[in-house]
């Protein structure tokens, strides 16, 4: 879902008093205060994004007392539909982010091209288990594996070496 002008924060808290599930994507980064000093600060990774795991009644009911909060949609046939996450998607994604790694860069859908990827599995690391898509971004970034929340957000972990990544056959997951 959106929470439009960087209402993300406010919007998580809504629902966690709710007691509905929800994620946001977070990041360090290093914020200057009134007397620039330089202090490090976890942020909202991607503005405007949090993803909400309840049912579409459950969801329509808590939207109606926020007018900020809007579904991310897409076409199909002609008409915009809610996106929806796979479960095993939407799990490795959050495993990923929740390492708050330095290295990794979140992407748009527009800047990787999957098409070229060679599914993988991470071996190893604190990313032991995660399976992505071997890519190479536009941009003129080298070689990286992508997990991916299909049209949604991309995120890209370290280069990593061939002793670490399994292939694996490609699927229609991917």
């Amino acid at each position: 879902m959106s929470a439009t002008f960087g209402r993300e924060l406010k919007a998580k808290d809504y629902l966690d008093s709710h007691d509905v599930e929800c994620f946001i994507p977070m990041k360090y980064t290093m914020v200057g205060d009134k007397k620039k000093v330089k202090v490090r600060k976890l942020v909202p990774a991607i503005h405007n994004l949090l993803f909400v795991h309840a049912t579409k009644q459950r969801i329509q009911a808590l939207k109606s007392g926020l007018s900020y909060l809007q579904y991310l949609t897409m076409p199909v046939d002609g008409r915009n539909v809610p996106i929806t996450v796979p479960e095993n998607q939407m799990q490795q994604f959050i495993t990923v982010c929740n390492t708050y790694d330095d290295k990794l860069v979140y992407l748009s859908p527009d800047e990787i091209n999957l098409d070229e990827g060679t599914p993988v599995k991470i071996i190893g690391s604190a990313f032991d288990g995660v399976e992505g898509t071997f890519v190479r971004v536009k941009k003129g970034r080298k070689k990286q594996v992508v997990v991916s929340v299909q049209g949604v957000a991309a995120v890209m972990i370290a280069k990593f070496t061939d002793g670490y990544l399994q292939l694996l056959e490609p699927t229609s997951n991917q």
